[in-house]
């Protein structure tokens, strides 16, 4: 969902669950070089992002436009993703309830 306040990177529901989702992507250095500690895509979050996060997520929730699945449980994750200089997945690390 993008708004001019942000975007939600992906909403998921699994039957119970509506999980809101930050993804951070970050490259890989080049020729196997590896990700150096202050490339990993999770340390990227910020206390601003998270908040906006959940505005953003109330703001979808408060939509009349849309049908919103009935869920029994909010949850807030992150996804970090890095690639290599071909657009090739090096690793994906899911951290459910991140926030």
């Amino acid at each position: 969902m993008r708004t001019r306040a942000g975007e939600i990177d992906l909403i998921a529901f699994n039957g119970t669950t509506l999980v809101f989702v930050e993804v951070k992507t970050r490259r890989a250095g080049v020729r196997g070089q590896g990700v150096r500690p202050e490339q990993e895509p999770l340390t990227w979050l910020r206390p601003r992002q998270r908040a906006r996060l959940r505005r953003l997520a109330v703001a979808w929730l408060s939509k009349e436009r849309h049908i919103r699945p009935s869920a029994h449980t909010i949850r807030f994750d992150a996804v970090g993703v890095i690639l290599d200089e071909k657009d090739r997945l090096v690793r994906l690390d899911h951290l459910e309830g991140a926030w």
